[in-house]
């Protein structure tokens, strides 16, 4: 583990960003991306655009767009999954610790970090003993719950709003960029603390709600849609360290306000999505750990 750790990720995975970013000639692209389509099994028939000349490099191969009734959004269930991938864990949220693989676990608050000032009202009224996770509940009655979803390499890349939310607030967490694939994720305990990762917090109809866009190998660049000042993978940082951005402001003291199934953001080759939210008691995942989804299909309701 201490050797995987040494290995340059950040480094590899810029160089690899630049590879994908160099125009391929029209005559190569076809046969590059039908050895990538064959290795990772990708569903070109979803795709908004089919011909493989049209895509310039890798970059936007791995980018492209699905056709608008490639994924119908379910409206019967309250939350939706965001992305296409597979269920690596889900369920109540206890003792402060989320599974990332069936028993590796990571710690709540390393995940997330400390509160943020726009929480401050609410911390403050809760009892002193009060541990994060129930400092995170605000509404009497209520539980946390997690999910865990994590992207293939042929996987559709964009990822979408899971329920309808306000977004308040963005944590951006430098990191390393080590593999989150399932196997890795099996032998490095609080791998997805240790990588780079956006988190974005905010509130839903049942109160608080979260969705972290965890980077890997590869994955540097993680884009989200409204957020201009957003920018991942940079040469350095310092460990351990974050920066908060504010989505209230005088003039807009909502939030950003998104709707169920609404784009939000996009990956270069593929990551994990983690959702941690506030729920009632009854919430109920309509889900078995292992199985594959896809973006628009439910992960459950009341």
């Amino acid at each position: 583990v201490a050797l995987y750790k040494s290995v340059p990720t950040r480094l590899l995975s810029r160089a690899w960003g630049r590879l994908n970013q160099v125009e391929l000639p029209t005559w190569l692209r076809k046969p590059v991306y039908s050895l990538y389509i064959w290795t990772f099994g990708v569903n070109m028939k979803e795709a908004a655009v089919e011909d493989l000349h049209h895509y310039r490099n890798l970059s936007e191969f791995f980018r492209r767009k699905l056709k608008p009734q490639a994924r119908p959004v379910c409206c019967l269930h309250s939350v939706i999954s965001p992305s296409d991938g597979k269920i690596l864990n889900f369920g109540q949220v206890k003792n402060c610790e989320v599974e990332q693989v069936k028993g590796v676990t990571y710690s709540l608050e390393s995940f997330l970090g400390p509160r943020i000032c726009t929480e401050e009202l609410h911390f403050s009224q809760a009892p002193s003993g009060n541990s994060f996770q129930q400092q995170l509940v605000t509404k009497e009655g209520n539980e946390l719950f997690h999910c865990v979803i994590y992207l293939a390499p042929g996987d559709y890349h964009c990822f979408h709003s899971p329920t309808d939310w306000r977004v308040s607030h963005r944590r951006h967490f430098p990191g390393s960029l080590m593999s989150v694939n399932p196997g890795v994720a099996r032998w490095i305990k609080e791998l997805f603390c240790h990588n780079e990762r956006v988190v974005l917090r905010g509130d839903w109809k049942h109160g608080f709600f979260s969705l972290t866009a965890v980077g890997a190998t590869n994955v540097g660049s993680i884009r989200i849609y409204f957020d201009q000042d957003l920018h991942t993978n940079s040469p350095s940082y310092s460990k351990g360290s974050y920066n908060d951005f504010s989505f209230i402001s005088n003039n807009n003291k909502e939030g950003i306000s998104m709707r169920k199934g609404e784009h939000l953001g996009e990956f270069n080759l593929g990551s994990t999505i983690v959702l941690i939210f506030e729920a009632p008691k009854d919430f109920k995942f309509h889900l078995k750990a292992g199985q594959k989804i896809r973006f628009g299909e439910a992960l459950g309701s009341l």
